[in-house]
This record gives structure tokens, sequence and C-alpha cells, in this order.
């Protein structure tokens, strides 16, 4: 791998700006602003095609808009596509990618890399501007999908007048359409002025979140309420969007930044270009798997018959983007497996740099194309209706899905409903924990199968909490409800603490140095961080542990929930985390800013274990439905009424969780005892060590003490004569 630290590797003086390559021997500056240009003219192109293709863009029979509106709003949200996609891409390149600095910034061992106050490195002032740009177009861009999307939507022309604009208003705070691009407009804008204001790491990844947070009304809405699975479009779109834009917006970034990447056109004397490749060919890689298993999974919602897939413009638009990005994944393949490793050979040829900026504009331009169809698909109406059938059951409005059968001990292990965000989850985190330990045990190093068990046996847990039954039947019955929180907050940590993730990463995961912040020094970064330390403070996380539960069950939140997607969504991140950090400061081995000692842990624990003794208790004996809007119109016919169910929901927060409690009880007496055994044997060989030294010193100590007793008493005897 390249870096700044490297010795620098001879160069070729390259052509001036803005000319093509020159022959086999010569220098190939990279792309150039004519095939950059280009790339978005492909967009616009595809999209075009693509629309009249499937006829989304004709005129209607009734309520037209216009052909402003029919062919504006698709052109501005393949606009809108193209802009968030090269913020996030700038982001992820600024983030963790290129290195900030010219110069190679002092590295601390234990706390990671720490910001220099060298001059940037031209790549990262570069992308940091192109995102900035990007971002004001993002903006603007989201504007102009809000106001055509209203008058898509309303069936009527733009216009000026008062009574457009105090229906537009309307729209955007009380249509639910209306309201996710709104959303999404002020946080591009917050992003945009981010971008242009902030410099330090740290702000720009809270820049990142911000943005791809950004992504998530955008998933809320559109097709995504198809009435097939609602929440498993949701989620699949959501994946997709996230493996798109880091995708999309990485080829954007290595296309603009291509003629900078070498020493010479960056004004350094090391070129990056292999470093660069490396690390965002993982991430590609990444993001192909989950582009095209989240598309192939939406796609399935929304078309169920092969003869929809086939016959329909619908499902050829889908065939043709899924075919452009296996097309996609076979050129970063290529880049992977041999381009790359061109690259970092010594003496490496232009030819094989001649390829390598090639294969990228290949993919610039096939990106841009499969973004245009992308956006035609949106306009397609799916084969599946999106709308709630006139006579839908009051469970269907409130979840999205009809009753499923009546609770029976078999239908605890039969019943599931795949949430695919924590499917991809859980296999993201089996597949990356099992390739840090082949990379471990490969140098030799050993890891514990035990570990690697309880790794397991914990995203499988994850698994069956937010896909299986407690899931399915947590959004009917209180009583399951608990058993899906119980298990997610008190089991599902024990086994996660144990596979000790954060350990394992931080020795699979290679340190750099050229001053870049990888995986292994944002984790480090986050280990010794405030919050960090806040978070994770024994009495905090006790705090957390006990205290949220009563403020998210008596309070408007649980209502929230149960209702709304991003509220369920949002509740299983917090109750997996509290009890994943209140866990690791008991039983875990990963490194913590602060740990409490031993008694203190068995007293944390007594006391959260009574906590939610009370809490379970206050259940049993309440008499007022908790979400009542919500669990009492159900229309349930079956299992007890709502008020005795939320009642046995008491009982099962009560003795469920005493178990998993007592279980990390015993688990801090062992680790107390094991503690105990080591400090007895360092006392044993420091006395091997020294004959005994502290052991002697000890007892001369007392035996000095008594020959000044013996003096003292015999002084005062003879005073005593």
């Amino acid at each position: 791998m390249v870096s700044s630290a490297a010795k620098p590797r001879p160069t070729t003086p390259q052509p001036a700006p803005g000319k093509g390559a020159q022959g086999a021997g010569g220098a190939i500056p990279g792309i150039t602003t004519g095939w950059q240009l280009a790339g978005l003219a492909v967009v616009f192109l595809a999209l075009v095609a693509a629309l009249i293709f499937s006829g989304a863009a004709a005129a209607r029979g009734v309520s037209d808009p216009g052909a402003l509106v029919r062919w504006g709003l698709p052109a501005s949200k393949a606009l809108h596509n193209v802009a968030v996609a090269t913020v996030i891409g700038g982001l992820i390149f600024a983030v963790g990618i290129l290195p900030k600095d010219l110069r190679r910034r002092t590295r601390d061992k234990d706390s990671g890399p720490a910001d220099g106050d060298g001059p940037e490195h031209p790549a990262f002032t570069r992308a940091l501007a192109v995102a900035a740009a990007a971002g004001a177009v993002w903006t603007l861009s989201a504007i102009a999908v809000l106001v055509l999307t209203y008058a898509d939507v309303a069936g009527q022309p733009l216009s000026g007048d008062a009574e457009f604009t105090q229906a537009l208003v309307y729209f955007m705070t009380d249509i639910e359409t209306g309201r996710a691009w709104l959303a999404v407009t002020i946080i591009a804008a917050v992003v945009t002025t981010a971008l242009f204001g902030v410099r330090s790491l740290g702000g720009l990844a809270l820049t990142l979140i911000l943005a791809l947070i950004g992504l998530v009304p955008t998933a809320l809405i559109g097709h995504s309420s198809s009435s097939a699975d609602h929440e498993g479009a949701i989620n699949s779109l959501g994946l997709h969007l996230v493996g798109v834009t880091s995708w999309v917006g990485g080829i954007i970034l290595l296309a603009l930044l291509s003629g900078i990447l070498t020493g010479p056109k960056a004004g350094t004397t090391t070129d990056i270009t292999e470093s660069i490749l490396r690390r965002f060919s993982t991430l590609a890689g990444f993001a192909f798997v989950l582009v095209f298993a989240s598309g192939v999974i939406n796609a399935g919602i929304r078309v169920t018959s092969w003869a929809d897939l086939f016959g329909s413009a619908y499902g050829q638009l889908i065939l043709a983007k899924a075919a452009a990005t296996l097309v996609l994944g076979g050129i970063g393949f290529m880049h992977r497996q041999w381009v790359i490793p061109q690259l970092g050979r010594k003496g490496s040829t232009m030819s094989s740099r001649r390829v390598l900026w090639q294969l990228v504009l290949a993919e610039f331009l096939l990106m841009g194309a499969t973004s245009g169809i992308a956006v035609a698909l949106g306009r397609s109406a799916p084969p599946q209706p999106t709308t709630f059938a006139p006579d839908a059951s009051p469970a269907f409005i409130l979840t999205g899905y009809e009753l499923p059968p009546e609770l029976t001990p078999a239908r605890w292990f039969t019943e599931w409903r795949l949430d695919w965000l924590w499917i991809a989850v859980a296999l993201f985190g089996l597949v990356a924990y099992f390739l840090g330990v082949a990379k471990v045990r490969g140098r030799g190093d050993k890891w514990q199968w035990f570990r690697s068990l309880n790794w397991v046996v914990g995203m499988v847990v994850l698994t069956y909490i937010t896909s299986g039954p407690p899931s399915v039947y947590g959004r009917i019955l209180f009583s399951a409800h608990m058993v899906d929180h119980m298990a997610l907050t008190m089991v599902a940590p024990i086994f996660l603490v144990l596979g000790a993730p954060v350990t394992l990463a931080l020795r699979a995961l290679p340190a750099r140095g050229d001053g870049s912040r990888g995986a292994r020094e944002w984790i480090l970064v986050f280990v010794h961080s405030k919050l960090s330390q806040v978070v994770t403070h024994p009495l905090f996380a006790a705090a957390n542990f006990a205290g949220s539960i009563v403020v998210f069950y008596f309070s408007n939140l649980f209502g929230y929930a149960m209702r709304e997607h991003v509220g369920h969504e949002l509740m299983i991140v917090h109750f997996l985390l509290t009890g994943y950090i209140f866990v690791l400061g008991m039983i875990g081995i990963d490194p913590l800013p602060k740990r409490a000692p031993y008694p203190m842990r068995l007293l944390l624990l007594l006391a959260t274990m009574g906590f939610h003794a009370f809490f379970g208790v206050s259940i049993m004996g309440g008499t007022g439905l908790l979400a009542a809007d919500y669990f009492g119109n159900l229309g349930r016919a079956w299992g007890p009424s709502a008020l005795a169910d939320q009642q046995m929901g008491g009982a099962v927060a009560w003795g469920i969780g005493e178990v998993p409690t007592l279980l990390v009880a015993i688990g801090v007496a062992i680790m107390w005892s094991k503690s105990s055994q080591r400090e007895a044997k360092r006392i044993d060989r420091a006395a091997d060590r020294n004959n005994d030294a502290d052991l002697t010193a000890y007892n001369d100590m007392f035996a000095k003490l008594a020959e000044r007793d013996a003096r003292l008493a015999e002084r005062n005897k003879l005073e005593g004569r």
C-alpha cells in the first residue's frame, strides 16, 4: 500500500490539464472535464429513454399538471440523486479514505491519529469543495422536487398565485410526502452549511451521519407503501439507498479526483492512487452486495410473478437496472483482482494506469445510465397496488399487516416476518467478524472459539428477536412485546459482549500510516471520546439501562414506536445499545474509558434487578392501557383482552428480566474470583523473583515495632521506680 510515509516512486511528467491521454508510453492525466460532463449527460439521456419506454411522462387524461411538471420532476429527482450521492461520496472520502494533511501526522498508538496543523492534502481539499458544491445543488434540487411533487400530486401546473402557495404550504406541513421532502431540504441545507465551515474529521463524520439520515425520508415515501410488505419495502429501499449513494458517490469522486491523486499533480512527491483505490474497492465491494441484494428483495416485493417481471415495462426496467449493476460489479472485480495489484508493483507501467481510468470512466458512464433508469423506475407504477384497499382491516391500517393467527407454543418458532435492516446487520456482523478471525489466525495469533460461538449465537438471537415471532406478535400483544423487549436488552447483549468484537477489530484491522482514519482509527477515537466516557460510565450506563424503560413505556414514545416504522427501529437500536453498554461494563473485555470495581458492579446489578422487578409489578397492577389508541383498536378476536395481556406482560418483565441479570451477576463473581487469583499469582511470582523481599520487609517492620514497644515499656518501668 502506498502512503505518504513510503519512499516516493519516480513519476512520469504529466501532460497539461485538459488534454487527453497520450500514446502507449505517455502519461494518463485521469478523466478529463469533458468526460465528467458526459457522465452527467448520460444520466438524463437514460432518464428520457426510460421515461419514454415506460410511458411515465405521458400526458394524463385527468388532472394533467403539464409537460413542465411531468418532465421537470424526474429531471429534478435525477439531479437530486446525483447531488446527494456526490455529497456522501465526498464525505466518505474525506472521513475515511483520503489523508487530510500533506505531511504525515503524528499518531498515538492508544488514541489514534491526531489532527495535524499542516496544509491540507489537495485531494482532501478538492473532495470537500466538490461535496460543498454538490450540497448546494442538493438543497436547490430538493426544493424543486418539493414544489414539483406538489404540482404533480395536485394535478395542476406551476403557478405563483396565492392559492397555489397556500396549498403548497399545507402540502409541506400536513401531508406525509410533503413533510418528507421538506425534511430532506432542511437536512440538505444544514449539511451544505457544515461543508463550507467544518474541517475537523470528527465534525465531518457527524456531517456524514446527518447526510445519511437525509436518505430516510426518501425511503419512507413513494412505492415503499406497497401493501405486500410495507416495512420490508421501506427497509430494503433504505439499505439500497445507502449502498447506491456510497458506491455512486465514490465513483463520482474518483472521476473528479483522478487528475490530482498522483504526486506531481497534487503538488507532492507521493502517488496515493493505489492506496485510495484499495480503500474504495473494499467499500465498493460491500456496497455492491448491499445494492444488488436489497434491489432483488425490493423488486420481489413489488413484482410477484414472472409475467410481471418480463411482461411489464416496470419489470423490464428492473431487469435493465439489475444487468447494469452486475456489469458494474464485474468492473469492480477487475479493479480488485488485476488493476490495483498492477499499480502496487514497483515500476508499474502506464498501460495499467490507462486501463484503470478507462475502467473508472466506464463505471462512471454506466452508473449515470443506471441512475437515470432508477429515477424513471420510481416514476413508473409497479404491478402491485401501493395504497390501502377500501376494506382494509384495523390491524392492517395500524401495522401494515393483517393479524397473525392466534399465538400458540408452536408459533413461537414458525411465525416470521423478515426485517431486512436487521438481517443485513446480522449478516454484515457475521461476515466481518469471521474475516477478522481469519486475519488474526492467519498471522499466527489465537482467538478463542468460545468468543466466536457467542458472537454467532448473539446474531442468531438478534435475528430471532427482530424478524421472528417475538417481533410479529410483539406488534399485536403487549406480553409478546415485553418478551421481545427483554430479550433485546438483556439476552442478545450478553452473547454479543462475550464475542468481544471491538477487541477483535483492533487486532485484525491494520493501522494506517498516512494520517487518514480507517475503521481502526475511528474505533480508537470513539473509545477515547468524551461521549464514550459519558455513556459507558458505570453509573450512567446503569441509570440509562433501568431508567429508560420507565421513560419509554410511560410516555408517548411507546405509542410512537408501535405506530411508526422509524420509531420501531429506533426503539430496537436504543434498547439494544443500552443493554450492550451495560453488560459490557459488567463482563466485557473490550476497551472502555472507565470500569467499575467488582463490588460496585454487583451493587449496580442488584439495583437494576430491583428496578426491573418494581417496573414489572407496576405494570401487573396497572388498570390503564398503555398506548390505548393502538392496542385497543387492533380488532383482535383471539387471546386475552388488551388489559389482561398487558398485566401478563408485567409478569414477563418481572420474571424474564431477573434471569439474565442473575447470569451476569454470576459472570461478575467469576471474573472477580479470577482477578483475585491472578493478583495472588502475580504476588507469588514477584516473591519468587525477589526472595520474598516484600514479606521480609513486612516482618522486619513488625519486628522493629515490637522492639520499640519493648524499649518504651522498659523506660516506663525505670521511670516508675
